[in-house]
């Protein structure tokens, strides 16, 4: 027997590491690998350049017949954007807590702390020669559905711009 095959579906590694990383994350700081990458989603560009949440922190419950209270979501922000997201705490109580699904979040904690973008700036692109244009413009001519279309000839135009 030289080799086995793996006959499965491929996974996108994405889906690996968050089923690796979620437990961990959700038992030491109380959030999931969703929270963290959905950050933007849920408090928009401006604001997620330059925060992002920490932890959730959970009040202990001394018995299990204690009522339930909503965390303390913490939040790591560089010092200019702690204002806004003191600002606008109501706003993101709600859409983490619309995002989680239940009243999960009651308070915002703010720690301020430089925080780093991970994602590098995005390459200028070049314009694209009238050829180039019309060569795309031949390959996705086929197709009816106008929104894939456009999407697929933006990215074909983004490829063909990208090289040299």
């Amino acid at each position: 027997m030289a080799g086995k095959r793996w006959a499965g579906n491929p996974v996108p590694v994405s889906d690996l590491a968050s089923a690796i990383l979620d437990p961990v994350l959700r038992k030491r700081t109380g959030i999931s690998v969703g929270l963290v990458q959905s950050w933007e989603e849920i408090v928009g560009p401006r604001l997620a350049a330059n925060s992002r949440p920490e932890k959730i922190q959970w009040p202990r419950r001394l018995h299990e017949d204690d009522p339930f209270e909503p965390a303390v979501l913490v939040i790591a922000c560089s010092g200019p954007a702690a204002l806004h997201v003191q600002h606008e705490t109501g706003e993101i109580i709600g859409r983490v807590n619309s995002y989680l699904g239940f009243n999960a979040v009651g308070r915002i904690r703010i720690v301020q702390k430089p925080v780093s973008t991970a994602s590098a700036p995005r390459p200028r692109l070049r314009k694209l020669t009238d050829a180039e244009k019309s060569k795309l413009a031949g390959t996705v001519g086929g197709i009816e559905d106008e929104s894939l279309k456009e999407a697929l000839e933006k990215l074909g135009a983004a490829v063909v711009a990208s090289r040299k």
